[in-house]
């Protein structure tokens, strides 16, 4: 069994950890009470929460499974080594429920605030039903050969390549608009910073043990906080250099001329 070598790297990665939750976490809360204020989902893609829903399950189904199960964590030593340390911590897990949690607050608000004609676009739609007929198939080969590491790591390959589509279509509504009003930047930022001491966090763990089986034995952790930055650090650009908003109040601004493209499913607008 693993353990830490140095006391201040250890508490370093837990203080990290918990940081990356805390940004990560409360990074939800701005766009569901801007949502709330305004009464309001228009200028927020569908798709995109949507999308997000299935990341952030697919992300917990992985981590949760990592963290608790004593099987999975057997296969991952044996796999990597009996030396190396579990990739997954205490805060890992909680962030994954959190964000279901809040993701689906985001799709309920969807429902009964006002959304324009705005709806989930069929390629959205697509998306989820190939990604979910792939992992009930490899549910059921997993299943016959026992190889649960193998299973979750298709749910982490889920979550990044979610990651990586999630933000395609905010980033095109964004640009079809030329605004990002109704789109939280506060959001933006914290997950940036959540991103940034998500790696810092892995970094402390691979210099305590020597090792950086840390990062490439939990590739998706690390894609997802790769996509995330670059993501992010888009649409801090869109909203800060390309489409600035001005000092007024959101409820008394009206849409741009051209947000009407906007309530068309993604599909229409590409």
């Amino acid at each position: 069994m693993a353990s830490w070598n140095s006391v201040p790297l250890h508490v370093s990665y837990d203080v990290l950890g918990w940081f990356a939750f805390a940004s990560w976490s409360i990074s939800f809360y701005p766009q569901v009470i801007l949502n709330f204020r305004r009464k309001s989902v228009v200028g927020l893609n569908f798709d995109f929460v949507l999308l997000n829903l299935t990341k952030h399950s697919s992300y917990l189904i992985y981590n949760a499974t990592l963290f608790f199960s004593s099987v999975v964590q057997k296969q991952y030593r044996d796999k990597y080594g009996q030396k190396e340390m579990i990739p997954v911590a205490a805060n890992d897990v909680a962030f994954s429920i959190h964000a279901v949690l809040l993701t689906a607050i985001s799709l309920f608000q969807i429902k009964i605030y006002d959304r324009g004609s705005q709806k989930v676009s069929k390629i959205a739609y697509g998306i989820l039903l190939v990604t979910w007929t792939t992992a009930a198939v490899c549910f059921f080969v997993a299943l016959h050969n026992h190889h649960w590491l193998w299973l979750i790591s298709v749910f982490s390959g889920i979550q990044v390549c979610m990651t990586i589509i999630k933000y395609i279509p905010q980033a095109v509504m964004n640009f079809m608009r030329k605004s990002t009003q109704g789109w939280s930047i506060v959001n933006i930022l914290l997950d940036f910073s959540g991103s940034v001491a998500n790696y810092a966090q892995m970094s402390m763990q691979s210099i305590d043990q020597h090792s950086w089986v840390n990062f490439y034995g939990n590739i998706g952790k690390l894609l997802l906080s790769l996509v995330s930055v670059f993501f992010d650090i888009l649409f801090m650009c869109q909203h800060y250099l390309l489409y600035p908003v001005k000092k007024r109040k959101l409820e008394a601004s009206p849409e741009p001329d051209n947000a009407k493209s906007l309530d068309r499913p993604l599909s229409e607008n590409v």
